[in-house]
């Protein structure tokens, strides 16, 4: 008789099943993801699915409510969702351990219920007294919200089909295990049926479910690839736990655009939402300071100024320093290269170092003008006055291009007291009637030395 493989290799990033050990994944290409992990066995018809096969439908049959979308609570969030909740869908929320994933969820569960929504919030790495004492900080919950400590998925799924909430939140998909699924929980295996289940549940009941996922040190979900493909919306947190500032960002968004980020802070009773980030984002700058200029960078529909450090010193080695924190590592070494071959300035004998001010990620070619200006500040030590604000593309041969939105730009840069914008030539030519800032428009980085 043949014997039955009880194992089989599945990759850890996408989820491909081989039944032998491989060193590289046929189907995501990554080497070393391969781990072996028991088979499934069969399993019982799905009662989920309905006795009835489902018939096609016309677009025009098919109805959609006026309050498909419900707010969060939190104006931040809803940019990032697309304007709030959608009735069926499945969020999935990632980010370093205590960043504020629990908080956030819970802060939503307390607004929800405010306007009188069923909430259910279950976890599987918490009690309930853990749960009430991180609840108490935040505020004081009505009976909208229900908590369940539950890690199986069958009772969990129980659970929902008898409270049917509008929202619940699953915290976290590496804790929820099934039975008949024979490895342990946080597998591949586990995590890639727990959220196939938990999707079947959001739309056949039309409950908006929150999935709590951790991450690996490379930055990226814990467990294969598929879950974020299966999930109708990613969202990851970012910024050092240590700070009080985080970023909300969207990777993936079924419902609306994937480029909005939202700001929260950490305060001591749970986040709050930062309306306006590019006045945060200019706090505590310094002042006749070389090497420091304001750069304004479209997120999604919103522009955001940041500050962008530049330090050039000479070094001590043969082979100088690079180091870019917040932007592009590769793009400051094309800049740079930009800098020493089109104005003569000898950077291969000086370590440079790039930040972002502020601990937020940026890498919008519009910035390049910014981190031209204050690489060329830094290298001549002539501090850039505090009233200039910089947007544009840099080419290779050191011309300035377009960029898109010159006009909201510089109207964010009016609002918070800049007096000069400088923006490439054919953006500053498309700006009308912009009283109260300067606009200088310029072709090449040549004009910079004068300017500066």
């Amino acid at each position: 008789m043949k014997k039955v493989k009880e194992t089989a290799f599945f990759c850890k990033e996408c989820g491909y099943e081989s039944s032998k050990w491989l060193g590289q994944c046929p189907g995501c290409r990554e080497w070393n993801t391969m781990v072996e992990e028991p088979v499934a066995g069969k399993k019982k018809p799905d009662s989920r699915v309905g006795t009835g096969r489902e018939k096609p439908a016309l677009l025009r049959d098919i109805q959609t409510d006026d309050d498909e979308r419900l707010s969060t609570g939190f104006k931040e969030l809803d940019r990032v969702l697309g304007g709030g909740i959608v009735r069926g869908s499945l969020v999935l929320i990632g980010g370093d351990p205590g960043i504020g994933k629990s908080t956030i969820l819970l802060q939503i569960c307390k607004n929800l219920a405010d306007k009188g929504k069923d909430v259910l919030y279950i976890s599987g790495e918490e009690s309930l007294k853990q749960i009430k004492l991180r609840a108490d900080r935040i505020g004081e919950f009505n009976d909208g919200l229900k908590l369940l400590c539950e890690t199986n998925l069958e009772n969990i799924e129980e659970s929902l089909r008898e409270m049917k909430p509008y929202a619940a939140v699953i915290d976290s998909i590496q804790t929820m295990y099934r039975e008949d699924v024979a490895s342990a929980p946080g597998s591949v295996s586990q995590v890639r049926e727990s959220t196939n289940i938990l999707m079947q549940t959001a739309k056949s009941l039309g409950i908006a479910i929150f999935i709590v996922g951790h991450v690996t040190k490379e930055g990226v979900v814990a467990g294969p690839r598929v879950l974020e493909h299966m999930v109708d919306t990613v969202l990851y947190f970012e910024g050092d736990r240590h700070a009080s500032y985080r970023i909300l960002r969207g990777v993936k968004n079924r419902f609306g655009s994937t480029n909005e980020i939202g700001v929260f802070e950490m305060m001591d009773k749970g986040l709050k939402e930062v309306e306006n980030p590019s006045e945060y984002m200019l706090n505590g700058r310094p002042e006749n300071a070389s090497g420091s200029v304001v750069a304004c960078s479209i997120e999604g529909t919103r522009p955001v100024l940041v500050e962008i450090q530049a330090l050039a010193c000479r070094t001590s080695f043969g082979m100088p320093r690079r180091t870019a924190a917040g932007t592009d590592y590769n793009r400051v070494n094309l800049l740079i290269a930009v800098l020493e071959k089109r104005l003569g300035m000898k950077f291969s004998e000086y370590d440079v170092y790039i930040n972002m001010a502020g601990g937020i990620r940026l890498n919008e070619p519009a910035l390049d003008l910014g981190i031209i200006m204050s690489l060329i500040s830094s290298y001549k030590d002539r501090p850039i006055d505090e009233k200039i604000v910089a947007f544009g593309e840099v080419g290779l041969s050191g011309e300035v291009r377009a960029v898109s939105m010159a006009d909201r730009r510089a109207g964010e840069a009016k609002k918070l007291g800049f007096e000069t914008c400088i923006m490439p030539m054919v953006s500053s030519q498309a700006i009308k009637n912009m009283s109260g800032i300067k606009i200088i428009g310029i072709d090449n980085i040549r004009e910079l030395i004068n300017i500066i």
